[in-house]
């Protein structure tokens, strides 16, 4: 039976018993089945993975005492996603589809062709979680509270920012990466696409460029993720020496 890998906010290290997060508890006990000495993985974004066993398990609390360190703590590379937010089961897709493939940053940028007028953070923060636990990465992404398209511009660092052409126009996502490292951005619009006037704002600024996806008009949450594949494979850690 595979060993349960949970995510928990804590300090790591050898004997220091440390408390589980809400949930975790029934989820060890209820669903999982597991009882008080039996092992877990655990991992905060900050220390590593760690091998520990369950201290103390009572109805929804429970608690970890960690024993050895697994796997040094690593950095996902610095790959950034920017979209519009879509509807919510093709969001929660996007979120948990992007945590596997280590994005470091989403950020909901709202435009005006949206079609959903509010981000539910927590509900996201959630599935990022279990993605990142289910994955073996060894980290969160952050999910920034959503801007205006215009204020998330504005408030860019100038790392190279690529923005999808619908229409196939620009040159491919692969000839735009030739030569880029992270970081790096990736910026795709709502389902009806960008107005003239966004589009005017987000090529007037310096590091933006556009990116061909294809020949195909693609759903934002294929957009999303097979663009980012794309970035992890040619410029991410997929392109790393192994």
């Amino acid at each position: 039976m595979s060993i349960p890998r949970l995510y928990v906010e804590a300090a790591l290290g050898a004997d220091a018993e440390l408390p589980g997060l809400p949930g975790q508890g029934h989820y060890l006990g209820q669903v999982m089945r597991k009882r008080e000495g039996d092992p877990v993985l655990l991992f905060n974004g900050r220390d590593g993975e760690w091998r520990a066993s369950i201290a103390a398990l009572r109805k929804d609390k429970v608690s970890f005492r960690p024993e050895a360190e697994t796997r040094p703590q690593a950095a996902s590379p610095d790959l950034r996603l920017l979209l519009a937010p879509v509807k919510r089961d093709a969001m929660d897709w996007i979120v948990e589809k992007a945590t596997e493939l280590g994005v470091r940053r989403i950020q909901p940028v709202f435009t005006a062709r949206c079609v959903v007028g509010r981000v539910n953070l927590e509900r996201l923060g959630a599935i990022a979680r279990e993605a990142a636990e289910q994955c073996e990465r060894l980290d969160l992404p952050e999910i920034a509270p959503p801007l205006d398209l215009h204020a998330a511009l504005d408030a860019w660092d100038g790392a190279p920012l690529l923005v999808g052409d619908a229409r196939g126009k620009a040159p491919s996502l692969s000839v735009v990466l030739q030569g880029k490292a992270p970081p790096i951005g990736l910026l795709v619009g709502p389902e009806g696409g960008f107005t003239e006037p966004e589009l005017d704002a987000v090529r007037r600024r310096p590091f933006v460029s556009p990116a061909a996806l294809g020949p195909r008009i693609l759903r934002a949450e294929t957009a999303a993720v097979g663009g980012l594949a794309v970035l992890q494979a040619l410029a991410g850690d997929w392109a790393a020496p192994s």
